[in-house]
């Protein structure tokens, strides 16, 4: 039986005594006090007492009744702690717990069990994978573990002690998940740990264990920043401050077309009041969880336009959020923006990219030819590499399309190679022009000559600058 069962049963035996005892004292009550003060007669008083002992019972009874079937402390499909028990259960373990860890166990491929074999096989899937990630750790001398269902196929299991204890356990038990099938249907878990030193704020932490599995299934994902380390309350506090000082530092680097420089890509980082820099890896998932992502954008758009306005002629290219794009207040905000600089006509592009494909794709297209018509060049990113980028590349009216960074440094490689190709004709039909970045050595810049991509950038054609440092 699973530790969130046991604890469920303790907590309805609970509840049957808080219905009772009342009930039972009362009783006692009017049976000493019946015989205390009429052993021979019962007055009216007895009547009334009665009457009344009996309604408040009744209600009494019902409103616990009601209260126990309204609480609710274990998923009934996979029977772990549903998520609202699990993040008190383990607040309170983490604030009374010297060592902590929490884990983070995924089952990648339940959607795809849910389209293939029907939901009930998925409920099935999840009830016995928990049962048998249980029945692996005990194996491991780890008992009475604390597991709760976060959402889908994702589970949070608390064990005291810290992370490098339970490290190997947990990257075994994820090599082994590849021989474990239901039904023959294979299952395919994840997992990822942090403990109580990264944060004892059980958001923040069940959150950094959310992008370590990201970034875990992100082969790309390979570098690491000294940000990763700092405390993410005052990494919260930094962000804000930035965004609300409008303090950044923009680099570019140069885009060529036949060894003609062309234009600029703009890099920004954020910077805190002790003059460290922020990595946009680092501050993004907080600008979207803090609803700052528009704010942010129209700081970046005014600082790049300022730079139109102070040099001749050059043209640059930023990354902006689609999500921005489709904000009416900050749509809004961007055409003012345009219209009161004419001299950032057909200089700025605006870069985006996102893992979901928009569904409301035409109204989607008429925001952007809005804004084309105000002479801004609209670029999506990492085609090849996300299917959204080639669904937009068929369903949007733009100018440019990026290649992933991927298929550059895979470029020599004959089935890469084939890809860029036929994506590159794909976009001259559409009468798009192409971008490929990140070309580090003659080898790559031949090739993207060769395939006849439009624009080029990366460092063997251009380092990166420090263009702009200013506090509004």
């Amino acid at each position: 039986m699973l530790l969130p069962e046991i604890k469920e049963r303790e907590y309805r035996f609970k509840l049957a005594l808080r219905m009772v005892l009342p009930i039972f004292a009362l009783v006692i009550a009017l049976v000493f006090h019946t015989f205390s003060t009429s052993q021979e007669t019962l007055n009216t008083s007895f009547y009334i007492e009665s009457i009344l002992i009996l309604v408040f019972s009744i209600y009494f009874i019902f409103y616990l009744i009601y209260k126990g079937f309204d609480t609710k402390i274990i998923d009934s499909v996979s029977k772990a702690f549903t998520r609202e028990y699990i993040y008190e259960y383990l607040k309170k373990k983490i604030k009374t717990s010297k060592e902590y860890t929490l884990i983070l166990l995924s089952v990648d491929n339940l959607y795809e069990i849910n389209s293939r074999y029907g939901i009930k096989i998925g409920d099935k899937v999840l009830f016995e994978t928990l049962n048998w990630i249980v029945e692996y750790l005990k194996s491991k001398d780890i008992y009475n573990i604390s597991v709760g269902r976060i959402k889908g196929g994702d589970f949070i299991i608390g064990v005291h002690g810290d992370k490098n204890r339970y490290k190997t356990i947990i990257e075994l038990m994820c090599l082994k998940s590849e021989e474990f099938k239901i039904d023959d249907i294979e299952i395919q878990i994840s997992g990822v740990l942090n403990d109580i030193t990264f944060s004892k704020d059980i958001d923040y932490l069940i959150e950094n264990l959310f992008e370590l599995q990201d970034k875990n299934k992100s082969s790309k994902l390979t570098a690491k920043y000294i940000d990763e380390d700092i405390n993410p309350n005052e990494l919260e506090y930094s962000v804000i401050n930035a965004i609300k000082r409008k303090d950044l530092v923009i680099y570019t680097q140069t885009v060529f077309e036949k060894e003609v420089e062309v234009f600029k890509e703009c890099f920004v980082k954020l910077e805190t009041e002790d003059e460290k820099l922020l990595h946009q890896k680092n501050y993004m998932k907080i600008l979207d969880k803090l609803r700052l992502m528009g704010n942010y954008d129209l700081i970046v758009l005014e600082k790049v336009i300022n730079m139109c306005t102070q040099s001749d002629g050059n043209k640059f290219a930023i990354q902006i959020s689609p999500t921005s794009l489709r904000n009416s207040t900050v749509l809004t905000k961007i055409k003012e923006i345009f219209t009161k600089n004419e001299c950032a006509k057909n200089r700025i592009i605006l870069l985006f990219q996102e893992s979901e494909y928009y569904p409301r794709v035409d109204k989607f297209n008429a925001t952007l030819q809005q804004l084309r018509s105000l002479g801004v060049l609209i670029a999506v990113d990492r085609l090849a590499s996300l299917h959204t980028s080639f669904l937009y590349l068929r369903d949007l009216d733009i100018d440019i399309v990026r290649f992933d960074s991927y298929y550059t440094k895979n470029s020599d490689e004959g089935v890469y190679k084939n890809i860029i190709s036929g994506f590159n004709v794909m976009a001259h039909e559409k009468g798009l022009k192409t971008w490929i970045k990140m070309i580090e050595n003659q080898n790559c810049y031949t090739l993207a000559k060769e395939l006849g991509v439009d624009y080029m950038q990366g460092r063997y054609l251009a380092p990166l600058e420090k263009i702009e440092k200013k506090r509004s």
